[in-house]
């Protein structure tokens, strides 16, 4: 399975700066054609390295409330839960899970409704305690690095590298470290799905 070279690298830190910017552009930076740019970014689309484009809406010109950082100390187990309802929430920008069971989260809600708020997305037996920053300002700069493609196994876990297996199945894709771990998961999917 191929990784990312730095002409793929090279194409993500152009789209991470303006995902708008032509291929024919990025194809005379990176010395490529525009369609060789093309199926390169299909290809990290499909890899699931690119999710998606989005539009970076600058909030603060907006009238829509005030910013805000809340972090949550989770009961134990309860941090997924807490995210999972915290992101479906319109208000909320972004939301992040640490592994001490704690949940930051920015967010735009109306002048002192944030209790409110809070109150219409969580179950608060889910909460030990939770404390709430007016924001002054944000950046937010998403980077790169010199990071690989290293997807976890779908069925065991480890690093898949190179020499791993990558297998679509209704329309979502999975990565596995060796054929063995590809077929255990597929067999298992597959009674899965007649079970349904």
């Amino acid at each position: 399975m191929r990784g990312l070279d730095d002409t793929d690298r090279e194409i993500l830190r152009l789209l991470l700066a303006d995902a708008r910017r032509p291929f024919s552009d990025i194809a005379e930076q990176v010395d490529l054609s525009a369609p060789a740019v093309s199926d390169r970014v299909d290809r990290l689309t499909e890899m699931g390295v690119i999710r998606g484009f989005t539009v970076d809406v600058d909030r603060s010109l907006l009238r829509s409330g005030v910013p805000v950082l809340v972090e949550i100390d989770a009961e134990p187990g309860r941090a997924g839960a807490i995210r999972d309802a915290l992101a479906d929430a319109e208000a909320v920008e972004h939301v992040f899970r640490t592994a001490d069971s704690r949940v930051t989260l920015t967010a735009t809600v109306p002048q002192s409704a944030v209790p409110s708020f809070l109150d219409s997305h969580l179950d608060f037996e889910d909460v030990r305690q939770y404390d709430v920053r007016l924001v002054a300002d944000t950046e937010w700069t998403p980077g790169l690095g010199t990071a690989d493609f290293a997807p976890d196994c779908a069925e065991c876990g480890n690093t898949v590298d190179e020499e791993g297996v990558r297998t679509t199945l209704d329309d979502d894709p999975y990565y596995f470290c060796c054929g063995s771990c590809e077929a255990r998961f597929v067999e298992q999917y597959e009674t899965l799905k007649e079970q349904a």
